[in-house]
């Protein structure tokens, strides 16, 4: 795409970032409304299948066209992405039970893996490697600014309109996103001598499927040493173990193994596959100790949390620009991700007493670091492999990221469950509550303090308060403070643990060579690390 001006350049960018805000802001919409929206469509014991199916799916369209963009371009993904993601919104607004719900999100996630995946692609077709900081780092502020606006615009849809505007208030930038990429994005023609490898995409499916299905079950629906749990880690590693050997043999593979020789690929990958595991099984609990332990409301909590975001998106837009300007990035991403663990231990600091002020300063340092740090590890896989091998490439190290995040969820709820359960435990061997004479209906509601959940619905607990007689209150604010107190307890724990995985990532970043960033399209190193010659691992 080097006959393009930068003026044409920067058109096609907004394009596409307008289609990763269409996508970004319709998962993180979906947020806050959702109670609702389940509350009229009933099926409570499913409402997680609406984050799963959306996360499998756009899983696994990510890596399967991450290698097919390669061979047709990314031009058709994107628009495809668009129309396939506009359709499952468009249906997801006329569901009329959780199951039609379930599978429109699915069709939704589909779309997104296509337009994620293509669209942090596109930037290595558009611009060099030393301008693709500043990119990646505007392309990331989007996720940050999303993550701000699309909850509160989600909880005022289904407080003043009709649920199904969630879904299709966003429709319009779809469709304009898709006729300006449909204008303005050049076509690519076909790579001639490439195949589709069917074989290989199918049991590529069916890891990431049974890993994604594994980690988000285990602790959760089944317990981790339950037959559905590892019946499905088994299948797992049996599936990983085929589509190695098919791989192995594949003409045109959907990953290419040889690419895992190049050790910037291969150590960039794992450190985002850390970051995932740290960064989304740390922070995805921030909100329960602000609602939690703190008490205040969900739309408090939002506000509390945007200092987050905002950090994220700050440093992002300067930590692109500051590696465009230098071509270096190392240096950053082990000052980023510092200052990110150290926002972790902060927040494993944290009690029923800690002040607004001092969250707010948490959660920010915490972003800032994230902003910082974060956006290198594409870059550096784009920079490492050769241009034909960057929509792959891309999509390997998205998808190491996303693995990561779910084993995290996975292994941090696990934790916070096993800590709560043992300080609950101890509080209760201190606690003269049930030597108290009380008639078995008001033992009943007291029975039913006993689930930390209960904390995280506010209007609940205040009915239980207004239901009790006055003298069984003072026995109902200390069982409250001993549940918040064992949250706050349990989530020491998880945010200590992940400062730690956050510190592995600084650790494995040393050993992260710097390979000079281009300033020139098309002229990766013509190493054995990327060449396509070397097909076996």
């Amino acid at each position: 795409m080097e006959h393009l001006s930068h003026k044409e350049k920067v058109a096609i960018m907004i394009a596409i970032i307008a289609a990763m805000f269409f996508a970004a802001v319709n998962q993180t919409i979906v947020g806050n409304a959702l109670p609702k929206i389940i509350s009229e469509l009933g099926g409570l014991d499913y409402y997680s299948w609406v984050f799963t199916i959306y996360m499998l799916t756009s899983a696994i369209t990510t890596i399967l066209v991450g290698k097919l963009s390669d061979i047709y371009g990314r031009k058709p993904f994107l628009i495809i992405g668009i129309i396939i993601f506009s359709i499952g919104a468009f249906l997801s607004g006329l569901s009329t039970d959780i199951f039609q719900l379930i599978t429109y999100r699915g069709i939704q996630g589909l779309g997104a893996g296509m337009i994620m995946s293509t669209a942090f692609t596109a930037v290595g077709d558009l611009f060099a490697p030393r301008e693709r900081g500043k990119w990646q780092g505007a392309m990331s502020a989007v996720f940050g600014i999303s993550s701000v606006f699309g909850p509160a615009l989600g909880g005022y849809i289904v407080d003043n309109l009709e649920w199904k505007w969630v879904f299709w208030v966003f429709l319009p930038v779809g469709i304009v996103a898709m006729i300006l990429i449909w204008k303005l994005f050049p076509k690519v023609e076909k790579r001639p001598g490439e195949k589709v490898d069917y074989y290989g995409s199918l049991f590529l499916t069916l890891t990431i499927s049974l890993t994604l299905l594994g980690f988000s079950w285990a602790g959760t629906k089944y317990d981790w040493g339950s037959f559905q749990i590892i019946g499905l880690f088994a299948g797992a590693i049996a599936a990983l173990i085929i589509t190695l050997l098919i791989e192995r043999k594949a003409t045109s593979p959907i990953l290419p193994l040889f690419l895992f020789k190049n050790g910037v690929f291969t150590i960039s990958n794992i450190i985002g596959f850390v970051i995932g595991v740290s960064m989304f099984g740390g922070a995805m609990y921030v909100p329960y100790f602000v609602q939690g332990v703190l008490g205040y409301s969900a739309t408090h909590s939002s506000f509390l949390t945007m200092s987050m975001t905002l950090g994220l998106v700050i440093a992002s837009v300067l930590g692109g620009q500051i590696i465009s300007k230098t071509g270096r990035y190392k240096i950053q991403a082990i000052i980023g991700l510092c200052i990110a663990a150290f926002g972790l231990y902060l927040l494993s600091t944290m009690s029923v007493d800690t002040s607004q002020f001092s969250l707010i300063l948490f959660l920010a340092l915490l972003g800032f670091g994230m902003g910082t740090g974060m956006t290198v590890f594409t870059l550096t896989v784009q920079n490492a492999v050769e241009q034909k091998f960057l929509g792959v490439a891309t999509a390997t190290s998205q998808l190491f990221r996303s693995v990561g995040g779910t084993v995290g969820v996975a292994i941090m709820g696990t934790l916070l469950n096993t800590r709560m359960k043992d300080k609950l435990g101890t509080l209760s061997q201190g606690s003269d509550t049930n030597n108290m004479a009380i008639s078995p209906e008001l033992a009943g509601k007291m029975q039913a303090l006993q689930n930390p959940q209960l904390l995280l619905d506010h209007e609940k607990l205040n009915q239980l308060r207004t239901s009790l007689p006055a003298e069984v209150l003072p026995l109902f604010e200390k069982v409250i403070h001993n549940l918040q107190d064992a949250l706050s307890y349990a989530l020491s724990g998880v945010f200590l643990l992940v400062t730690f995985i956050m510190l592995l990532a600084v650790f494995l970043t040393f050993f992260l060579k710097e390979i000079p960033l281009r300033s020139a399209m098309h002229k990766a190193e013509k190493t054995p690390l990327t060449s396509e010659k070397n097909t076996s691992v």
